[in-house]
């Protein structure tokens, strides 16, 4: 059984992933602002407390639970995610500052907090979108979210290069539309062509298995244009 981190694990994606390893008989480190919806579940090998991504002294509180309750950490989920639709000639630089320190900088905090806790044949598998791509089709209103998903994939491809003599793979997937709850915050009456707990079984799967074949890769995960 493999020691799992995920963050963003509240609500959507993450709370399914979650649950799946979990109930899979993994064990699971649930990351979230709100903790409560993992906690509730109550799996004796499912542990979740309060953490902000965006906050520096939370990181401590994962180092301190890896050291005590864990020898290790076999794979790390960045799945948190701050989504913005604005029109770019009302977004100010806090904005851009806000999706950033959620998207980017708290994901590139916490893999370098975890990094060296993990052996050889661990995973970090970072989830971005496909407004992050170079060449998709892109949607007004995005340019915070979508620049900043652009972004964790290039920093994820320069990481599987620095850490491939430690054999870490580091490996992104570029979701298309899922039908979440942030998805609806963002595109009131949208639907989805994908739900949550389907992109989680595909998710769950690629966490375990993708490094085999995968490093320094980006896979397009999308069954509509987007």
């Amino acid at each position: 059984m493999k020691r799992i981190i995920i963050t963003g694990t509240s609500r959507g994606i993450g709370f399914e992933l979650a649950k799946q390893f979990a109930r899979e008989g993994h064990q699971v480190l649930a990351l979230s602002r709100k903790h409560t919806p993992c906690a509730d579940l109550n799996l004796q090998n499912l542990t979740a407390f309060p953490f902000d991504i965006t906050d520096a002294a939370h990181f401590q509180k994962v180092v301190d639970f890896i050291e005590s309750d864990w020898e290790g950490v076999d794979v790390l989920i960045n799945n948190a995610g701050a989504l913005l639709n604005k029109p770019f000639g009302e977004t100010s630089v806090a904005d851009f500052k806000a999706v950033y320190d959620v998207n980017v900088f708290g994901v590139a905090e916490l893999t370098r907090t975890v990094l060296p806790y993990m052996k050889a044949t661990a995973h970090v598998v970072t989830i971005s979108s496909m407004g992050g791509i170079q060449g998709s089709m892109k949607f007004p209103g995005l340019a915070a979210y979508s620049s900043s998903k652009g972004a964790v994939i290039t920093w994820s491809e320069l990481l599987a290069e620095e850490y491939k003599e430690q054999s870490i793979a580091f490996n992104v997937l570029a979701l298309g539309a899922v039908q979440t709850e942030m998805l609806e915050e963002a595109f009131p009456g949208y639907e989805a062509p994908v739900t949550a707990i389907e992109m989680a079984d595909y998710i769950y799967n690629f966490a375990l298995t993708g490094n085999q074949f995968y490093n320094g890769k980006v896979l397009q995960v999308s069954a509509s244009t987007p």
